[in-house]
């Protein structure tokens, strides 16, 4: 396994730390400790293009064939690695030598990986080789457009089986907000039914970046929308484990870069206890 000699921070999810394809390590502060990425997009794909997106010469598409042959050689190299050789003294901050979860992150939205379900279960079997903490979680970052097919749908009650969550982002509740941040045009019905189905077959989380545009935090409509949105979600009797609520860690590296600012710590507590208001748990990034 190829790698740099340089320590993990949270500031940097760089993709090459490792030298392979589909699996890298980061430090992840919303996971509190090491987050082994699987990257399903190494074609820097996307359906979606937000603006605070770290991922460089993003473009819209969607994830390449998938090699599972090779994505199960490299993580079972680097959970061997992790697991019997000096990865973690070598490139880890103390605080963080802990393995927290297997992360679908990487540079695009990982669902949009037609053998996506198939990567679940490689990652299943490969787990059950290796003896990891009994808690590790198996993590689904996503922007939720996907959540229809039924394939990703069968994934989802697998990972279920295996410990998962899934992280569903929710930047706006306003048709306007989505296609300003997310460049999406998915409909808050859509975005409403897909939470659904998500949470239904796996526990989720709502994840949402909150961050100054021009120096302004978002509008008190933008607000208000998101709290309505939660509020009829959760009387419908819609299942949520809370809100993974942060702010800017990364710079972007799209066009819209420099508009953007970090969020004051006091707007960010405020509209955490408006959310918790609600009856949801928060974890709060600042």
């Amino acid at each position: 396994m190829q790698r740099t000699s340089k320590l993990l921070h949270v500031e940097d999810h760089s993709r090459d730390v490792a030298g392979m394809t589909y699996v890298y390590p980061v430090v992840s502060r919303r996971a509190g400790g090491v987050s082994i990425g699987i990257n399903l997009n190494p074609n820097n794909a996307c359906n979606w293009r937000c603006i605070y997106c770290q991922v460089p010469e993003l473009k819209r598409g969607t994830a390449p064939i998938i090699d599972l042959g090779r994505l199960e050689a490299e993580l079972r190299t680097f959970l061997h690695e992790i697991l019997h050789g000096d990865f973690m003294q070598a490139q880890v901050p103390p605080e963080a030598r802990r393995i927290n979860d297997i992360a679908f992150s990487g540079n695009g939205e990982p669902t949009s990986a037609r053998e996506f379900e198939q990567v679940v279960e490689l990652i299943g079997r490969v787990k059950a080789d290796y003896d990891l903490p009994q808690e590790l979680k198996l993590v689904l970052i996503t922007n939720g457009s996907l959540i229809e097919r039924l394939g990703v749908q069968a994934g989802l009650r697998r990972m279920a089986a295996l410990n998962g969550e899934v992280w569903f982002k929710l930047d706006s509740a306003t048709r306007e907000g989505r296609r300003s941040i997310n460049n999406a045009s998915m409909s808050l019905k859509r975005v409403r039914e897909n939470l659904e189905r998500a949470a239904f077959l796996c526990p989720t989380w709502l994840q949402t970046c909150v961050f100054q545009i021009d120096g302004l935090p978002p509008t008190q409509l933008e607000s208000d929308a998101y709290l309505t949105f939660i509020e009829k979600f959760l009387q419908g009797g819609g299942l949520l484990k809370g809100v993974l609520l942060y702010g800017l860690a990364r710079p972007s590296l799209q066009p819209e870069a420099p508009r953007l600012t970090n969020i004051s710590q006091a707007w960010i507590e405020s509209f955490s206890a408006k959310i918790r208001a609600l009856g949801l748990a928060v974890k709060l990034n600042p």
